[in-house]
């Protein structure tokens, strides 16, 4: 938002444009002293116009009711039109038309701290860029709306109230800027004003011709883009409209014919950027060469603007419309959620699409995927016993926060590493894969069949969730159990004491912390998948499977063929074992983390919270079940799968959604055929079909 100041009338306003008296200086008229002076006023003056910002008429008439008052006043327009001389040598113009919006270095995190300096810091108007002189200026989306509406008529009258003084050169005296301009200045030669604009173009087309010839886009163009070399000639054409431009006996035919091959130019340049994209969908993304891509597009639509002023008839509208357009930048460039948005977007869509593919593995949708699923359940069940002592035997140890926190992450990475080389699984795992997959369908959404099958695609998923869980906890409970006995059996004492299995079973209560737990657990589990996507992205987009594959000092360590073996492996499974690693170390250091600050955090997963309460179990003996706590613990148990579950769902869901700019879906035909399967068959979203049909 933008903090309104207190803004002077029009008297004020009118009164500091007077000739001063003999002891007072010429402020607004000396060159240097008078900088800040006639930036204020500039400021003041704006200010003045807008108004309450509530009616773009109301503006309209403010400034004609200015023109109309120093018109009247011929001193007045005198002094006025030579603080705006000085104005016009002290800033400069052309670096607002060519670089305002832009980003000074093309990097995603340089862009990033821009704009929270342009959000935190003050700007002062002691300045001779004429960008932060805008910023200060026309700080506001208003500006855009008044500035678009200024008509013909008006913008005639504020050029014969800005025509230059007497003093000016002839050539300069045609006009000095944008709102100098008239349609009857069109024909009579080149102004500043078009100056300015060509100035600007070049700048601009400066800029593109270095991104262009960028090793790491240029490689990643396609082989007819780089021999057709659009970026070569580019100034060349640029220096051409220069000439005709400018040049006293050019003739409208010629000029045109030169504008269009300068556009043709720009086309052919944003074709080639283009062909990057889809090097990306085979070799993956890159967040930073997605900016430079997209500072690259927006330079282009730049020139074009540019060029369109200096060959537009009517040259003070069109220098209007620029204006505006810059106000509608410098908004957009205020945003730091539009930034990340934008340029995340492919990286989001390659991510959802990866764990699209993975996340069909994870549905169910006849009677032997679904017992498929249960055995892999189990097993995953059965391998989560041993995590689950283990952790209790590192909080035995007293280790410090952190390096407790660490030890414990690094007991279930290696678990959940171990479940996805055996081919097993953890329940709430899926969920954040199998998201994109059933935001896939969507797109589908059409006919009221289409709608059924939707309607399928969530019931068979359920199911597969259901099963999932079943077979954890199912399996946990009775494997802790035994472990236990076990461990009893061999030591003499019980894997935990009978303080801490009480303390467990409290901390499990129902009516205590652990829903909220549960939900934060979510989370970190959709953070997982998103590190897994990032990884394999990463994984692909710097080519490590051909550098295990070929690199002489690998193969020289390995041999050829072991490498290669690594390579595919890898290649298959870099997403699952970071998405195991990160999720098991966020798992064991989220607790430790937040405890230094104070926040008293924890985690609840319902096959790990599962295998907790069975070694309270194992620990207190029969004795258990006549313990309120149990109870109520044991109740928490299906909420926290639940949550755990839908949350990262939900989260990954999102992101899905928005990656593949699903809009428009009829959720209301989505959510009455969800009610109507439920009243209908509300077994279906528990037990498989009895026949493959």
């Amino acid at each position: 938002m933008t903090r309104r100041r207190h803004a002077p009338d029009l008297a004020e306003l009118l009164a500091a444009l007077e000739a001063p008296a003999p002891p007072q200086p010429d402020t607004l008229l000396e060159p240097q002293a008078g900088l800040v002076a006639r930036h204020l006023w500039l400021m003041g003056l704006l200010a003045w116009v807008r108004g309450a910002q509530d009616s773009v008429p109301a503006a309209l008439d403010r400034l004609g009711l200015f023109i109309a008052a120093v018109q009247a006043r011929p001193p007045l327009r005198a002094r006025l039109q030579a603080c705006w001389a000085l104005l016009l040598e002290t800033v400069d113009v052309t670096t607002l038309l060519a670089d305002f919006g832009f980003a000074p270095r093309t990097a995603l995190l340089s862009e990033l701290g821009a704009r929270l300096r342009e959000r935190l810091l003050p700007h002062s108007p002691e300045t001779i860029d004429a960008a932060e002189l805008f910023t200060l200026a026309l700080p506001s989306a208003f500006d855009a709306q008044w500035l678009q509406a200024l008509d013909a008529e008006m913008l005639a009258r504020l050029q014969g109230l800005l025509k230059p003084i007497t003093e000016a050169t002839p050539e300069d005296a045609q006009t000095p800027s944008p709102q100098t301009e008239s349609p009857q200045d069109a024909a009579a030669g080149p102004t500043l004003w078009q100056r300015t604009l060509l100035d600007a173009m070049t700048y601009c087309a400066g800029q593109i011709l270095a991104t262009g010839f960028a090793p790491e886009l240029r490689l990643r163009m396609s082989a007819q883009a780089r021999g057709q070399q659009p970026f070569h000639a580019l100034i060349r054409d640029v220096e051409s409209l220069r000439v005709e431009v400018l040049h006293p006996l050019r003739t409208p035919e010629r000029l045109q014919a030169t504008a269009q091959q300068l556009r043709a130019r720009l086309e052919a340049c944003r074709a080639a950027a283009a062909t990057v994209y889809a090097h990306f969908e085979d070799e993956g993304i890159s967040v930073g060469l997605v900016f430079r891509l997209r500072q690259l597009r927006e330079r282009i639509v730049r020139v074009r603007a540019l060029l369109d002023c200096v060959l537009a008839p009517q040259r003070a509208q069109a220098a209007a419309r620029l204006l505006a357009q810059l106000v509608q930048v410098q908004q957009q460039r205020r945003s730091l959620r539009a930034l990340l948005a934008t340029n995340a977007s492919l990286l989001s869509a390659r991510i959802a699409e990866r764990s699209a593919e993975t996340g069909e593995h994870y549905i169910t949708r006849t009677a032997h995927e679904y017992r498929a699923m249960l055995r892999m359940a189990a097993g995953g069940g059965a391998l989560m016993a041993p995590t689950t002592l283990l952790k209790f035997g590192i909080y035995a140890l007293a280790l410090p926060p952190f390096w407790g926190g660490f030890w414990a992450g690094m007991n279930y990475a290696l678990s959940f590493v171990l479940i996805q080389l055996l081919h097993c699984t953890v329940a709430t795992k899926q969920p954040a894969m199998t998201a994109p997959a059933m935001a896939a369908k969507l797109h589908e959404l059409g006919a009221g069949e289409a709608v059924e099958s939707f309607v399928d695609e969530v019931t068979h998923l359920v199911r597969s969730q259901v099963a999932a869980v079943l077979g954890n906890v199912l399996v946990v409970f009775p494997a802790v159990l035994a472990l236990a006995a076990l461990l009893a059996w061999v030591t003499g004492a019980p894997a935990i004491s009978a303080a801490q299995a009480g303390h467990v079973l409290q901390s499990l209560h129902l009516l205590g912390p652990s829903l909220p737990f549960a939900a934060l657990t979510g989370v970190l589990l959709f953070a997982s998948s998103i590190v897994a996507g990032w990884a394999e992205n990463a994984f692909v987009l710097y080519r490590l499977d051909s550098a295990l594959r070929f690199h002489p000092g690998i193969t020289a360590y390995l041999g050829s063929a072991r490498a290669a073996r690594w390579a595919q492996f890898l290649r298959h499974n870099v997403s699952g074992l970071a998405a195991n690693v990160s999720l098991g170390f966020m798992l064991g250091l989220v607790p430790a983390l937040a405890g230094f600050f104070g926040l008293g955090l924890d985690v609840r997963h319902v096959t790990l919270s599962t295998g907790q309460v069975a070694a309270a179990c194992a620990a207190l003996g029969w004795q258990v079940l006549q313990q309120s706590a149990f109870w109520w613990a044991l109740a928490s148990l299906p909420l926290i799968g639940a949550l755990n579950v839908g949350v990262s769902f939900y989260l990954a869901l999102r992101v899905a959604l928005r990656a593949r700019n699903v809009t428009g879906v009829e959720r209301a035909r989505i959510y009455a055929a969800l009610r109507a399967r439920w009243r209908r068959a509300p077994l279906s979203f528990f037990l498989p079909p009895r026949s493959a049909a």
